[in-house]
């Protein structure tokens, strides 16, 4: 990501000034857990595909920085939710806001952080950006909802799963690039190709962070931590449609009845390798990976472009 943080370093400077005063408050509680927030910032992916699909086309505009403050708004209050739904104490190696703070106020922090992020639209008449990310904070409920519904009866297809990760991470993603690019584009056609660039690392994206599932470095992420939490994801949906029956309902009695004993966990993860579950879902991954570089491969080569394969890259090839 060296190329993108230099060609956008003084951008990601004032970005950083712009999110901060987007998320103060006049209540002392919550602007100190607002302040936790902003101190233990994640990678800023999210921010980074905004001000570069922006550059692409033009110079960044004062609609540029709020397009990015409300995609890292709407991104942070999914994750302070999530962390909820998901009982989970960490966030990023640091604790989440509900182990800090309970349940009950990280839900309503989450609900501050959607509201502060609608205001900073409305206020500034950025409807057209506010719809692209109200469609994606939809496509993400929704792809929550399909996982939780379809994960109870371990009858997962390849083509839902699909459809599930676009609304958990790509959606947000492909928002992201396609707002950016609304602040700087006149050409619509520009911003709809943005937009489905977005999809398509998005879509890596998630299929990336699945494969972390099945390796053994060091993540911060428990290997096998889905299949604890019974989510089908790729690598395992292709080895359960491509194994033999009898290991088939191996696999789906250990995920029901011992998804917390790690020799059986493990014995899962050398399944899905041995039978192409992780061949497979690398293969698919470097498709999006490919389908995202052939779009950029469109718009005219400059330091700016290059920025964006960078990241493109860095989504498959990162190591956490």
């Amino acid at each position: 990501m060296e190329l993108a943080k230099k060609i956008i370093e003084k951008e990601l400077t004032q970005f950083e000034k712009h999110f901060r005063e987007a998320v103060k408050s006049r209540v002392a509680l919550l602007d100190r857990i607002m302040q936790y927030i902003v101190k233990r910032k994640g990678k800023q992916l999210r921010p980074m595909f905004v001000l570069l699909s922006a550059r692409l086309g033009g110079e960044i505009t004062e609609g540029t920085y709020r397009a990015a403050s409300l995609v890292e708004l709407l991104h942070t209050a999914t994750l302070v939710h999530d962390d909820v739904v998901d009982e989970s104490m960490e966030r990023r190696g640091f604790f989440s806001i509900n182990a800090l703070w309970k349940n009950k106020i990280a839900v309503l922090v989450g609900d501050y952080l959607l509201s502060k992020g609608l205001l900073l639209s409305l206020n500034n008449k950025d409807h057209e950006v506010l719809r692209i990310l109200s469609e994606a904070v939809r496509q993400m409920s929704e792809g929550e909802l399909l996982q939780i519904e379809k994960s109870r009866n371990l009858n997962l297809s390849e083509a839902v799963y699909y459809e599930i990760i676009n609304g958990k991470t790509a959606s947000l993603l492909s928002s992201a690039c396609a707002a950016g690019a609304a602040s700087t584009f006149e050409d619509p056609t520009a911003v709809e190709k943005m937009g489905l660039f977005g999809h398509n690392v998005g879509m890596a994206f998630q299929i990336k962070d699945d494969l972390f599932d099945y390796s053994s470095i060091d993540i911060g992420k428990p290997t096998g931590n889905d299949i604890k939490e019974k989510k089908l994801t790729l690598p395992l949906i292709y080895t359960l449609n491509n194994c033999p029956a009898d290991i088939k309902r191996k696999i789906i009695y250990i995920i029901k009845n011992e998804n917390t004993d790690k020799e059986k966990v493990a014995y899962v993860i050398g399944l899905v390798e041995q039978y192409g579950g992780i061949a497979y879902a690398t293969d698919k991954m470097n498709e999006f990976r490919d389908s995202a570089l052939a779009i950029l491969h469109d718009f005219k080569e400059t330091p700016v472009r290059a920025a964006l394969e960078e990241l493109v890259l860095y989504t498959t090839d990162r190591k956490y």
